[in-house]
């Protein structure tokens, strides 16, 4: 466990609250704040009630639940919540202006030496720092949701960021038990964006052009794909399906992609009429009543996966 630091969660919503819990869990004391004063309060009630079940499934790097809770506090005034920190994570809404005014203040309260990171999952960094004096200091940590399960996380430059606090960043990032994507630039969608948002792309066109039904798609996934994705990604998967690795791979079967690939420059409108189906049949199968319940079951089992990956890791000396 690294010695911790100070670090300031700045927006308690739905993301704010999983990032106090991750860098809680990492050892560092973590102020949470919210100008809404009652949802930094319910985001640390919120936690209390996910410790337990990351306890249960071990993935509290043996601490208790009350050990991490008591790293989070949450702290009405925003100058009190950065004073100190060397981290700060910004989680507020997915808003461009919303974004320029926040980091603008915390550009200016935040102490000299602190990294400003926002959680931002499709605003470039460079659209809301361009303009501030600490913008060497400033980029996109964007989370796969939630982060204290699912541990890939974005770390995403403007063309203006330090190299130094950028790896900074992801080294603090891997301290936290978090696994990061550090990008050399950015993009637009980022890398996880891009790459889920060609599944999803494809996903709607075999359905809303009738060739499978939503279950059989994600069948192909949760029985297909994903067993292997589970625990290795594309470029490794490509490398152990051809005797001869990556190349062989790719000179036995990139003309049959090459062939796909003109059939898949087009989109199906998701919210046109496949929405239809796709709705019927997703709630047919678990009824919008259902739903809070599902997501219950669904964060159970990434915990109880994260806990077979790392006792896999440690069984085989990874």
């Amino acid at each position: 466990m690294v010695e911790g630091k100070a670090v300031a969660c700045v927006g308690a919503g739905l993301i704010g609250r999983a990032w106090a819990i991750v860098f809680a869990r990492g050892g560092h004391q973590v102020r949470l704040h919210d100008e809404n004063h009652a949802a930094a309060e319910a985001a640390r009630d919120f936690a209390e009630d996910v410790l337990s079940g990351l306890a249960e499934e071990g993935l509290l790097n043996g601490a208790k639940p009350a050990e991490v809770l008591a790293r989070i506090s949450a702290v009405h005034d925003i100058e009190e919540a950065l004073s100190g920190a060397s981290y700060v994570q910004e989680s507020t809404r997915e808003d461009l202006e919303v974004k320029r005014t926040v980091f603008a203040r915390l550009d200016a309260l935040a102490d000299e030496g602190a990294t400003i990171a926002s959680s931002s999952s499709a605003i470039l960094p460079s659209a809301f720092t361009e303009n501030l004096a600490g913008r060497h200091r400033c980029l996109v940590v964007h989370p796969i949701n939630p982060p204290y399960l699912v541990p890939a996380a974005e770390v995403v430059p403007a063309p203006w960021t330090d190299r130094a606090i950028r790896d900074g960043a992801a080294g603090f990032l891997r301290d936290c038990g978090m696994a990061p994507i550090v990008m050399e630039r950015e993009i637009d969608g980022f890398v996880m964006n891009r790459m889920q948002g060609a599944l999803l792309e494809e996903a709607f066109r075999l359905v809303g052009e009738g060739y499978a039904s939503i279950e059989d798609v994600d069948v192909g996934i949760r029985e297909g794909l994903a067993l292997r994705w589970s625990f290795m990604g594309p470029f490794e998967t490509i490398d152990l399906n051809a005797p001869g690795g990556v190349r062989d791979y790719a000179e036995r079967y990139q003309q049959i992609y090459e062939r796909l690939f003109p059939s898949m420059q087009h989109r199906v409108d998701w919210s046109g009429p496949v929405m239809d189906v796709v709705e019927a049949e997703r709630r047919k199968r678990l009824p919008e009543d259902k739903l809070a319940e599902r997501h219950i079951w669904r964060d159970r089992r990434l915990m109880a996966l994260i806990a077979h990956k790392r006792r896999a890791a440690r069984d085989i000396g990874e």
